[in-house]
């Protein structure tokens, strides 16, 4: 039996996934099963895939869905003890599977989930650990005034460490205790689903812990492309709802604010030539546009989604 379900969402990029794959099949010893959700992939590169890699459980997604649901469709497939969650664009250079493990055998009985410090190619740490995120928090990120890097008492300590949630880039959780949970909150398309995750798993009474000796590289980045006119919004959308917890008056509060801000961001795109749609002016404007008019409607994150990646492509 395997003890760890790995579990990868990759979107038509072989490019991203194979070195990741690799990586894990040259660094893991524990037994394992690796489940690919092979989202909106071509034939061609979904008979490849089964082809180059016959060992790899292939689910295949061909709807149009967000990080949680995608994810979902192989979590409730998942038969290993704990499961890997890790972003098709991550690249192992040490024992991370095994090495995150073996830290349960030296936490206490209520550890669920146990994270690695994440690093860019440069070096540089992405998150280590992840404080408990607030609506005030959300509001200073949106600012870009939030720094993750900057040590504190949840966050950037040595060795292995209490912390309050996760980076969904990667992390090992206890199978029994994500499938208590509900898997990932599919309210949440793109963004805030792997801060949810932990911050439910701390109200159900367990713990979270980050290994700073454990490290994975994230190569996230790369230009800007006009999709980013379908994300945004919906990750907008979904921060929102989770940052208001329900309650209205944030909600409004908390969208007033954020359309302020894509406002000025207009503003700044006003006299810029955005006759090419591909120019970035063009897209930052209408990424502006379209959070402004999702923020303050009943649609779902997902909906938002639909309607503008069908939009976009449309172009």
């Amino acid at each position: 039996m395997s003890r760890v379900s790995v579990i990868i969402v990759c979107m038509d990029r072989p490019d991203l996934l194979y070195p990741c794959l690799e990586g894990i099949r040259a660094h893991t010893t524990v037994p394992y099963e690796v489940l690919v959700v092979a989202y909106l992939f071509s034939p061609e590169h979904l008979a490849a895939l089964r082809a180059d890699w016959p060992e790899v459980k292939v689910v295949e997604s061909r709807e149009l869905r967000g990080f949680s649901e995608n994810n979902n469709l192989a979590l409730k497939l998942a038969a290993g003890e704990y499961c890997f969650i890790v972003n098709d664009d991550t690249l192992l250079s040490m024992p991370v599977i095994d090495r995150l493990v073996a830290d349960f055998d030296r936490l206490p009985a209520d550890a669920a989930i146990v994270s690695p410090k994440i690093v860019f190619p440069d070096g540089q740490v992405q998150t280590c650990g992840r404080a408990p995120w607030t609506a005030w928090r959300y509001v200073k990120h949106y600012l870009h005034l939030v720094d993750e890097t900057v040590p504190s008492a949840w966050s950037m300590k040595e060795r292995l460490f209490r912390t309050w949630t996760v980076n969904g880039a990667c992390f090992l959780i206890k199978t029994a205790v994500f499938r208590e949970a509900g898997w990932f909150d599919e309210t949440y398309t793109f963004t805030p689903e792997d801060i949810a995750i932990g911050h439910q798993v701390n109200k159900m009474g367990y713990s979270v812990w980050a290994d700073a000796d454990v490290s994975i590289t994230h190569l996230a980045g790369g230009t800007v492309s006009r999709m980013e006119a379908a994300i945004k919004p919906t990750r907008v959308r979904g921060a929102l709802q989770f940052y208001s917890g329900g309650n209205p008056v944030k909600y409004a509060l908390l969208g007033g604010f954020v359309w302020c801000v894509e406002a000025l961001r207009r503003l700044k795109y006003l006299f810029a030539d955005k006759s090419d749609p591909s120019s970035r002016a063009a897209i930052m404007d209408a990424t502006a546009r379209n959070v402004m008019r999702s923020i303050f409607t009943r649609r779902s994150s997902k909906e938002i989604f639909t309607r503008l990646y069908h939009e976009v492509k449309g172009l």
